[in-house]
């Protein structure tokens, strides 16, 4: 038996039984204040306003403060498939000019073996550069407030030989930039821990305070913390530069650039809870009680040793993470002696009664509570630190799937990319809850973060909705995918990488699974990749015991080395077989290609759970229907098949698929035909800038099952008949404005949570359908087009169940908006989305139409970006004018900080009445 394979078995038992690891990230106020209460010395201030920033035109003119050499970039197709076999890395040697030795050391906290950290050498880089010097005039610098992403104001680069081409999203993320603030540190700090705590920066930043070299790190994703007291000076101004440097050629997928996501100072009296110093988990659950246990690390960054007192009360929250009145329990008080400069651990345990228990929605309730963690030095509080968790269990059963407090949950989840549309990759805090509002409508119980660690709020919003999570690390190890990527940095840096995300993430409890990588090129090499993975594997499960660990596949398979560590089996695309059999036979030379694999895994690992990782990678442009139809379930795209590479788009009828994909239908079956899977996360839940397959030549992904602008496709509706059967509901598409078919055959298709449907044309019946085994769409595939009402009548066990009409419209005359939301917080972050729809006389949307539509807006607010999900749409997202893209455009809306009222948005068309939205903004 394989030595892995051992280790696994007597790692976990025939039914893994996760106990839950719950939920925490300090989240401190946006305001300057105390971020726990008034009795706190703790500070955790945001400091997104008042920078300034610069990018230099080109890597030419760029300064030589450099992290490390790179290799120089070959030929590279980025057109390629997305599951072309990664190559081996290009070795080059390193210079002496480079500050890479100055910044490891910034890491050295997430090494556990002391004898491996780094030692910052002498010298201070940079000290000399203008940049970094408080008397440099950055006047002329552009002012920004983060997040801030440099890159997607555009403008898009277009053609084929375009500077950034489509993997990248054609737009200007790649090259070298500066960010400069002041920061205000009064007096008062002096003797006072200073701490940096940056969420997301893209990529390899280098941080300098007063003209001294901090640190750094260089994974664009990662959220790290610099200790700034050794530079700090109190009672004054203190310039703080960042230099960040984005490689071209360094991703798959649009990553944004920039300080994307928020930036922290915190501030602490040198005794004080470590950075992501608690640990919560419930080793006991049931109805009537649960046990929790919380370790608590505490630092002290003083010069002599140091008594510390823990006390920790817990909290029960409200839906808006409010506390609930007065403390439900306490741990008895942890006292420990913390030497001078160094850390020490506590812990204890209480026993909860009638806990509240955190589970997914729809069928359970995120409860949630907070642990209040207060330290004391000589009866003197000196910090507190909060902490959010829920209570739950799950279980990994190999027959069912995932558990969830004793209840089976399918996993109906869906792959998100990290950008937000028309926004970027700069993190909004309410452009990402929308994203999954309208997942949570098509039925969506579980995301997958891919392929890298999510932005901290993202896990705050699923805590608070009820939403499982794979926590992803990874998309590359050694081996890279495209020229520059992270394999140049995986080397030095994976251990702090991945015990940095688990420290960060480890007490939500929407988090279910730690994923080491994405289809990582070590599965093609043999036993040297599975040691890799088991060696990722280890540091996970170090620093998280409770959770188990999985890395996604789509080559690795029995009987090959590579799966033998994966705690849990996630499949990408390999489920449901890939290039195998059917319209995808003549593939089969062109690719990775394998039958259906999830009796293979079964059969070699009963023990372990099986989980669809990735599936369907199914492309569509909303609202674009292309004859003629497939008779399959389930094609590759092709040109005249589902394709027009002239015009750049896909066909609507949600049957075609990337070469290595799978339609829904086809997902579905296979799923539905091995019950013991646990479910999958469909590529993708929404469209993304980037990876445009198959049309290298747009800006953004086919992929979603709603478009970029968040317009649902008519794919959403296929999932939301299967993934809600309770939801009544009924979708007919295509639209019916066929000018010039008429007489000529025009296919219908119905996604219902009905079984049976009627389809009429004109009041004429076209037969009564019953959905047969493992069928998902009813379909009425000779239809003959005549210009009129499209109507069904769904019905579920004899019962009328839903309806929908679908009509010849009228030409295009009126401008429709509609908001999201209609009152909005006067803060410069809360959004509104607003729809516009272009309709006839009679108030129907015309999916047809494109006309040019023009945005105005008169009040304290503004108009951020306008986008119409068109991925061949190269119009920069911050114009006021865009076309309209089969009937549908979007503005998004934020209002002016602090400035309340009445914001007018008004919308005008070409050849169409205009139309006005009102939005109130609200302290």
């Amino acid at each position: 038996m394989n030595h892995y394979l051992m280790q696994n078995l007597k790692e976990s038992t025939s039914r893994f039984l996760l106990i839950a690891a719950f939920v925490g990230l300090v989240t401190g106020l946006m305001a300057c204040q105390n971020s726990t209460g008034d009795q706190s010395p703790r500070e955790r201030i945001s400091i997104n306003d008042g920078w300034r920033f610069m990018k230099y035109e080109s890597a030419e003119d760029a300064d030589s403060l450099i992290y490390d050499v790179r290799p120089e970039i070959g030929e590279y197709d980025d057109s390629q498939d997305a599951d072309t076999k990664p190559t081996e890395a290009q070795e080059v040697e390193s210079s002496d000019k480079v500050l890479k030795p100055w910044i490891m050391p910034s890491g050295n906290d997430f090494i556990k073996d002391p004898a491996k950290r780094y030692e910052r050498p002498d010298g201070n880089p940079g000290s000399d550069f203008p940049f970094v010097q408080a008397d440099f005039d950055d006047s002329s610098w552009e002012a920004v407030t983060l997040p801030h992403d440099w890159a997607i104001e555009g403008p898009f680069f277009e053609g084929p030989d375009a500077e950034v081409t489509g993997g990248m999203g054609r737009l200007p993320s790649p090259g070298v930039a500066w960010y400069r603030k002041d920061l205000d540190i009064p007096a008062s700090d002096a003797g006072k821990s200073i701490f940096l705590d940056i969420d997301g920066a893209m990529s390899y930043s280098m941080v300098w305070l007063n003209g001294n070299l901090v640190g750094g790190w260089p994974f664009g994703y990662a959220s790290y913390r610099l200790d700034l007291t050794p530079y700090v000076e109190p009672g004054g101004e203190n310039q703080l530069a960042i230099r960040l440097d984005n490689p071209p050629e360094s991703s798959r997928w649009y990553p944004g650039g920039g300080l994307y996501r928020n930036v922290w100072l915190t501030k602490t009296e040198p005794v004080h809870v470590a950075q992501w110093g608690t640990y919560i988990t419930t080793p006991e659950v049931s109805e009537k009680s649960a046990t929790i246990d919380l370790e608590v690390t505490i630092d002290n960054d003083s010069d002599s040793d140091q008594t510390a007192v823990a006390e920790t009360e817990v909290y029960e929250l409200d839906e808006e993470g409010n506390r609930k009145g007065g403390a439900v329990a306490h741990f008895d008080p942890f006292e420990t002696q913390v030497s001078a400069n160094g850390s020490a651990k506590v812990s204890g345990s209480l026993v909860l009664e009638n806990p509240k228990l955190w589970g997914p929605a729809p069928t359970q309730t995120p409860n949630m509570y907070e642990a209040v963690t207060t330290i004391k030095v000589n009866g003197e509080i000196v910090d507190q630190y909060e902490t959010e968790f829920g209570i739950r269990t799950i279980e990994m059963d190999p027959e069912r799937g995932v558990v969830v407090n004793g209840e089976h949950i399918h996993l109906k989840g869906v792959n998100l990319h990290h950008d937000l549309g028309a926004l970027g990759a700069a993190f909004n805090t309410r452009a990402a809850e929308r994203q999954l509002e309208v997942m949570q409508e098509m039925g969506v119980n579980a995301i997958r973060t891919a392929h890298n660690p999510p932005a901290p709020e993202q896990l705050e919003l699923a805590d608070r909705m009820g939403l499982l999570v794979i926590d992803e690390s990874f998309d590359v190890w050694e081996r890279k995918k495209t020229p520059l990527d992270f394999h140049l940095i995986f080397p030095d840096w994976h251990e702090q990488d991945l015990r940095a995300l688990v420290r960060r993430d480890k007490n939500h409890p929407s988090v279910i699974l730690w994923s080491t990588g994405n289809e990582v090129g070590e599965q093609y090499t043999g036993q040297d990749g599975a040691d890799l993975a088991m060696k990722l594997r280890k540091i996970m499960k170090d620093e998280d015991p409770t959770r188990l660990t999985t890395a996604s596949m789509n080559y690795a398979k029995p009987p090959m080395e590579f799966p033998d560590p994966v705690e849990v089996i996630s499949l990408n695309y390999q489920g449901e077989g890939i290039r195998n059999d059917g319209e995808y036979s003549h593939l089969r030379d062109q690719g990775i290609t394998t039958p259906p694999l999830y009796p293979s895994f079964k059969e070699t690992y009963p023990d372990r759970v099986i989980v669809s990782s990735e599936n369907a990678a199914a492309v569509s442009s909303r609202g674009t229907y292309l004859f003629p139809v497939v008779d399959a379930v389930s094609s590759p795209i092709s040109p005249g098949k589902g394709g027009n590479p002239e015009t750049g788009y896909v066909s609507a009828y949600e049957l075609y698929t990337v070469d290595f994909g799978s339609s829904a239908d086809k997902v579905f079956r296979s799923i539905d035909q091995h019950p013991y899977v646990a479910g999958g996360f469909v590529w993708s839940g929404w469209d993304y800038i980037g990876e445009p397959t198959p049309y290298y030549s747009s800006r953004s992904s086919y992929f979603g099952t709603v478009d970029l602008a968040g317009f649902k496709k008519d794919r959403f509706y296929i999932y939301q008949a299967r993934w809600r059967p309770d939801h009544a509901m009924a979708h007919i598409f295509p639209h019916w404005n066929w000018p010039g078919r008429e007489g000529e055959v025009t296919p219908v298709h119905v996604a219902t949570s009905g079984d049976e449907a009627e389809l009429f044309l004109n009041g004429e019946s076209l037969g009564r359908k019953q959905k047969g085994e493992f069928e998902y769409r009813l379909r009425w595939d000779d239809v003959t087009y005549e210009p009129g009402e499209l109507k069904v009548v769904a019905y579920k066990d004899g019962e009328k169940w839903a309806e929908d009409v679908v009509e010849t419209t009228g030409k295009a005359s009126v401008l429709n908006a509609t908001a999201d939301r209609n009152e909005i917080a006067a803060d410069g972050k809360d959004l509104s989305f607003i729809t516009v729809k272009v309709v006839d006389e009679e108030g129907r949307t015309v999916p047809v139409a494109d006309n040019e539509i023009t945005f105005s807006i008169e009040g304290p607010g503004e108009i951020v970006a306008t986008d119409n999900g068109d991925p061949t749409n190269f119009t920069p997202f911050p114009s006021k004018t865009r076309k309209a893209f089969n009937g549908l455009a979007l503005a998004i809306v934020r209002g002016i900080p602090g400035e309340t009222g009445t914001i007018t948005v008004t919308a005008e068309g070409e050849g169409v009445e205009g139309t006005t939205v009102e939005i109130t903004t609200v302290d």
